[in-house]
């Protein structure tokens, strides 16, 4: 089969496409290359819809699109906020880690719902819309159902399928506000082997008549990784039974593919996007060719992953928005003076719209608000996500309104965050380069962090305004970060500050390492910065 490439559109990624309208997945890397976890995937029409999750991380609940499989552009997100419950940086208390968790899509009778579960507030919430950019509609259970699955029976009832080691099916109200009183509830399946993690991550299905609950399970026997489970049934009150369907790490580190649906194309070919963890960079979503034999799913090749396949591209003239994106923070405003970011963009937390703005003449101005000790209790951070196998980001810092103690910069954020970061001390400006070192950081899930961070690079500014420069480098697990500046002067050249940084990924954040554009003050709050063309470019 002859290839032809893809008409590159402003970044985006590049596949390359065969005769006939298809597309060439190289089975053996991640499809996205950036942390995108917990993939639900469904399809409407010749449409793809992928939703990821989002944790503490706002705009929430993304929703990406595609027409191929393989190529994705965010189509929406699900909610603004979480008023106030779940992702709030309250004093030196943080959601990291909390949030929206693994969330379930479906598309019935014409209305596109979503559901998922939030930790810190122990409740589960649901979505419903007629169009994927909404309107949504909330409700919500009092009740924290793990990593649950939307699923409709053909009369009607709808249920969600739930659970951690006990994996549970209960009816709800057609409402969604609730259990059905005396509606149909039971156990589907047990945890009975010597895990690490017992069953979870469950997406549920009804095809051909008959019931599939899919899960992934992570055994101390074996390879030790986390691997993709399917159990079956001919009907809800029958015994599930099943098996390992992928046991695949795909050469990387022993991080087994798995959690995530499976969706049925428009020619009759089915196929599952799961995760990976893949370090630093987060957990990957990775799409794998699914057959059927006597009624039951088999994944990949032999219970793997294989090394090439082909996908047909419903729209193979589309030219998609890329995933990540430089900004020179020029926008128009709206009616009332508000303005909406790039789509691309997310804030580390739940945002107060009183202490940032875009200036007339370009740029994005953040106000501190409170005291922080460090970069990761700092209000309005905006981030992106990293790509790998590597990525490199620069920006304009503008700190002439900073206040003594303030910090302003270019953050790698995670737990064990740097940050490169104009500082005013004693009336002067300097560089600053600041690091959390594993040692010195609790990465276990709900740890917060309340100390200031080590500088280990300084350099005297002439001025408050300085171009710098962020590199991250995933390849093989690699996992690391640096910092330069642009030298001022005619021979301009950029200059490292501070020394390579470690990064890792923790269940204290539970996300894959960002690029963030950060504000925070050590002593009184109400300085401000401003950020002036973002530059994002992605490494193949």
């Amino acid at each position: 089969m002859s290839l032809r490439t893809r008409r590159r559109g402003n970044g985006a990624d590049m596949e390359r496409t065969g005769q006939g309208g298809t597309v060439a997945v190289m089975g053996r890397r991640p499809l996205i290359g950036a942390d995108f976890p917990d993939p639900e995937v469904i399809r409407v029409g010749d449409i793809y819809y992928m939703l990821s999750t989002t944790m503490h991380f706002l705009p929430g609940a993304q929703i990406l699109r595609s027409y191929d499989l393989v190529n994705w552009e965010t189509a929406s997100y699900v909610f603004d906020s979480f008023d106030g419950q779940e992702a709030c940086l309250d004093g030196e208390k943080s959601g990291y880690g909390c949030g929206m968790w693994a969330g379930s899509m479906r598309f019935h009778e014409g209305r596109f719902f979503v559901s998922f579960a939030a930790r810190a507030s122990g409740r589960t919430f649901f979505y419903t819309s007629e169009k994927v950019e909404g309107p949504w509609k909330k409700t919500c259970i009092e009740a924290y159902l793990h990593d649950g699955s939307l699923f409709f029976e053909d009369d009607g009832r709808v249920f969600l399928v739930y659970g951690n080691s006990e994996i549970w099916i209960r009816q709800l109200k057609p409402d969604l506000t609730g259990f059905k009183e005396g509606g149909f509830a039971r156990k589907l399946l047990t945890e009975k082997d010597d895990v690490f993690l017992g069953h979870e991550g469950a997406h549920f299905y009804k095809i051909d008549g008959r019931y599939y609950l899919f899960t992934i399970h992570w055994p101390r026997a074996g390879h030790g990784r986390r691997t993709q489970m399917c159990f079956s049934s001919d009907s809800l009150e029958g015994e599930f039974s099943g098996g390992t369907v992928l046991d695949d790490d795909l050469g990387f580190a022993n991080c087994g593919v798995a959690q995530g649906g499976i969706v049925q194309a428009g020619d009759g070919q089915w196929y599952s996007i799961l995760l990976q963890d893949h370090g630093a960079v987060g957990r990957v979503p990775v799409l794998v060719p699914v057959e059927w034999k006597d009624h039951f799913p088999v994944f990949g090749c032999k219970g793997k992953v294989p090394e090439t396949f082909f996908v047909r591209d419903n729209r193979p003239s589309y030219v998609y928005e890329p995933l990540y994106v430089s900004d020179s923070f020029s926008y128009q405003t709206g009616p009332e003076g508000l303005c909406v970011l790039k789509k691309q963009w997310q804030w580390n937390h739940e945002p107060d719209p009183l202490l940032w703005s875009v200036l007339p003449e370009g740029g994005l101005r953040i106000i501190t608000g409170k005291i922080c000790s460090n970069v990761t209790q700092a209000v309005n951070t905006l981030t992106q996500r990293l790509r790998m196998p590597a990525t490199a980001v620069e920006v304009t810092v503008e700190a002439g309104e900073l206040n003594e103690g303030d910090f302003a910069g270019l953050c790698a954020l995670q737990g064990c965050y740097a940050m490169a970061a104009v500082t005013k001390q004693c009336g002067r400006y300097d560089l600053v380069m600041i690091q959390r070192l594993k040692e010195d950081k609790d990465l276990r899930a709900g740890a917060n962090d309340y100390l200031p961070g080590k500088v280990a690079g300084r350099v005297r500014l002439a001025q408050p305004s300085v171009r710098l420069k962020m590199e991250a480098d995933f390849s093989g697990g690699t996992d690391q970060v640096s910092f330069s500046y642009l030298e001022p002067g005619e021979g301009k050249r950029w200059k490292r500050i501070g020394p390579r940084h470690a990064l890792y990924f923790g269940l204290d954040h539970f996300t894959g390492c960002r690029c963030g554009l950060a504000v925070y003050a050590t002593r009184k709050a109400g300085g401000s910065a401003v950020f002036k063309d973002f530059r994002y470019e992605a490494k193949r």
